[in-house]
């Protein structure tokens, strides 16, 4: 992409905007009240704010590669404490997307340098959900439902913090899990079942 063209983009964006509301960049100016926090995955193909059809100061979005929520990394841990704490968002969205090349990076047998301790975390999903990986013989298919998977192991992951626990039981956060169909445009929900996991994960990772 042409550098120069992104500043002549962004004078035609800020036209645009003020031909909808002469006051829009003050109002923009006064702070933000988003009600979801996103996190999904550095992927160039994956826009958090254009798929869903959001505006500036609706979303608050973090991404990394493979849409991962680490306990021990300070990055996504203070975003999710601020998004919770401070920015009181009501939902949490794990959004991964087919054919992630994180993903697929994980599953190679291949010395991938500093990328090694990230992708290893996305080799432990593989592990507790290798009995039914191992049962898929098509490789793309395969790869689709680890993306899946990964996508509810992070959700887990999040619903283990003790700032995500604390607004569940006081205002009753949610948490989702989607996946973005790159061949498709779609937006799928996983419909995963968070109550029994909540069940099982509250038992042993609660915090207060």
């Amino acid at each position: 992409m042409d550098i120069q063209k992104v500043f002549e983009n962004n004078k035609t964006w800020i036209q645009d905007k003020l031909a909808e509301s002469e006051h829009y960049f003050e109002e923009l100016g006064k702070g933000q009240n988003p009600d979801l926090l996103y996190i999904g995955c550095s992927d160039s193909r994956v826009t958090a704010e254009d798929l869903m059809g959001a505006q500036p100061g609706e979303v608050f979005v973090h991404r990394n590669i493979a849409n991962m929520v680490i306990s021990i990394d300070l990055n996504v841990m203070s975003v999710v404490n601020y998004a919770v704490d401070h920015l009181k968002v009501n939902h949490i969205v794990v959004c991964g997307h087919y054919a992630c090349g994180g993903v697929k990076a994980a599953m190679q047998s291949a010395d991938l340098g500093i990328l090694n301790p990230w992708l290893r975390n996305i080799r432990d999903v593989y592990r507790i959900h290798k009995e039914e990986l191992n049962a898929i013989t098509d490789e793309d298919k395969k790869y689709n439902r680890l993306v899946e998977l990964n996508v509810k192991e992070q959700c887990v992951n999040l619903i283990k913090t003790a700032a995500v626990q604390r607004a569940y039981r006081d205002r009753g956060l949610k948490v989702h899990g989607w996946v973005f169909d790159v061949h498709t445009g779609k937006l799928i929900d996983l419909k995963i079942d968070f109550i029994k996991y909540l069940k099982d994960i509250m038992e042993i990772y609660h915090l207060d």
